[in-house]
């Protein structure tokens, strides 16, 4: 960032800072939302958009070589009258920035001339023309495209910092995408009733990023055909990490699979209380640890009062039945699957319960939970506490099905819809690759932390006048937040930015 772009910059912030600025107010005669005599006309020189983040968006995807990479080995167009592959998949993605929800939405963007000076595009598909490109993919041609992503991934990831690469987590879930339409190809009933789909997600932990998406019928089970998408995402950051660790719920514990990734990784799953577990659990363990409950945050004042419990107020009132943990205790053992050649190490926690309906106790209950794996160094405890980190994949989960609405099904073939939602997911991909690369590294997590919306909110919503001059786009700032020195300086970065 330039002096004289600073110097704008503080210009701005101080003005905002004394304006809002704790002061004695007096008592006032009328609201602050005041304005009333509103006039709207339309300028005739200057054209803006709101979303100005999405320059940095664009400069990104060109220095990454993403753009260059899904032309070269991306081959769904055979001519390009006029678009490239490239356009397409940056079309859906950036209208998903944007902050369009659906395919429809595109044609804000292709109708606003600002927005199209401001990518440098003379014309941008409409929504029906996004669709048909949909429809072209076939399961290569998606398997290409997410292979494209991830070696995009791996050359930022060769970028970061040793610290970085010690160790890599891998999370495995599916999710059921639920759909009202009725003609959409490959969807069916799930187990919980609803119509739709039944991706598969596999997820690096450490940077929220999707590795791979896989789409399913709706009444496949969650672990249907999970073991080869884990072993790709297995040697995906096998090169890069010095230490890689694999998690999933029961459905997931692939005893079949555990000698050929012991091999590799580093594995704790879920295992079902079967019989045989649960009678060794009763009978064989004479040693349980108590297991402590951490708080979740260390009051750094002083504690606060805390508020009445409306919700359990109104369970004792109503009566309902409620299962409370009194205390929970952990042990291990080492137990061989059948279809394993060696034995693994099981945590079993085990659970005191208390049953009770209104105000009175109906009986006491145990309950076991079993957590297989291959890891012999850790404690129990630290093993547990491991196992239910992976529940903020379901956080992950979550942004990409309600906040990028990426695991949607817009089309009405199974591979169309898959395509959209390895495409759609390229916005959440970007926003990663966007904290990634951030010169200062506490800010970049902060933003791979962030859900889409406020990332959107913070990065992209910025209004801008883009005046464009022969080689030169000029995204000229006429908004203000507090994070807007960290796009200036991102794009400083991305200017001189180049792979070794």
């Amino acid at each position: 960032m330039n002096k004289k772009t600073k110097k704008k910059l503080n210009k701005r912030k101080k003005k905002i800072e004394k304006r809002i600025e704790r002061k004695n107010w007096d008592d006032q005669s009328s609201p602050m939302f005041a304005g009333s005599n509103i006039h709207y006309d339309i300028d005739g020189r200057n054209n803006g958009i709101a979303c100005g983040g999405i320059g940095v968006i664009q400069m990104l995807a060109q220095k990454i070589g993403l753009t260059k990479e899904i032309d070269e080995n991306l081959h769904i167009l055979k001519r390009h009258l006029p678009y490239h592959d490239s356009d397409h998949i940056l079309n859906i993605a950036y209208n998903i920035l944007a902050g369009g929800t659906t395919l429809e939405d595109i044609d804000l963007q292709r109708n606003d001339d600002a927005f199209l000076n401001a990518i440098g595009a003379e014309i941008i598909p409409d929504p029906t023309t996004a669709g048909d490109f949909l429809r072209r993919f076939e399961e290569e041609d998606i398997i290409k495209l997410m292979d494209i992503k991830n070696k995009i991934r791996q050359r930022i990831w060769e970028q970061q910092s040793q610290n970085f690469k010690k160790e890599a987590v891998i999370n495995v879930d599916g999710t059921i995408c639920k759909t009202t339409g009725e003609c959409k190809e490959g969807m069916d009933i799930s187990y919980n009733g609803q119509w739709g789909y039944h991706p598969l997600v596999v997820s690096l932990a450490n940077t929220r990023e999707p590795l791979y998406i896989i789409n399913r019928s709706g009444n496949v089970a969650s672990h249907d055909n999970s073991a080869q998408w884990i072993d790709k995402a297995l040697e995906l950051v096998s090169g890069t990490f010095d230490k890689i660790y694999l998690r999933g719920d029961t459905d997931f514990s692939l005893t079949q699979n555990f000698d050929k990734w012991d091999k590799s990784c580093t594995f704790v799953f879920g295992i079902d209380a079967m019989p045989n577990l649960v009678k060794i659990a009763k009978n064989d363990i004479d040693h349980w640890e108590l297991l402590e409950k951490e708080e979740k945050y260390e009051v750094k004042t002083k504690p606060r009062k805390r508020p009445k419990n409306v919700k359990q107020d109104v369970v004792k009132k109503r009566n309902f039945k409620k299962v409370i943990t009194e205390s929970e205790y952990v042990s291990e053992f080492s137990y061989q699957p059948v279809k394993c050649d060696k034995a693994y190490r099981i945590v079993v926690l085990k659970k005191q319960l208390k049953v009770v309906k209104g105000t009175k106790h109906l009986s006491d209950d145990i309950r076991y939970f079993f957590y297989i794996g291959n890891d012999w160094k850790k404690v129990p405890e630290q093993i547990l506490k491991f196992y239910r980190k992976r529940a903020d994949h379901e956080n992950d989960i979550e942004q990409l099905k309600n906040g990028v609405k990426a695991l949607h099904s817009p089309s009405n073939t199974f591979f169309a819809n898959w395509a959209y939602m390895v495409i759609a997911a390229l916005a959440w991909d970007l926003k990663s690759w966007y904290g990634l690369m951030q010169p200062y590294r506490p800010v970049g997590v902060q933003i791979i932390r962030m859900e889409f919306k406020r990332f959107v909110n913070t990065f992209i919503n910025i209004p801008c006048i883009i005046i464009k001059t022969g080689r030169k786009i000029c995204y000229n700032i006429i908004g203000y937040n507090t994070r807007l020195k960290l796009l200036l300086n991102f794009a400083c970065k991305l200017r001189k930015f180049s792979f070794p």
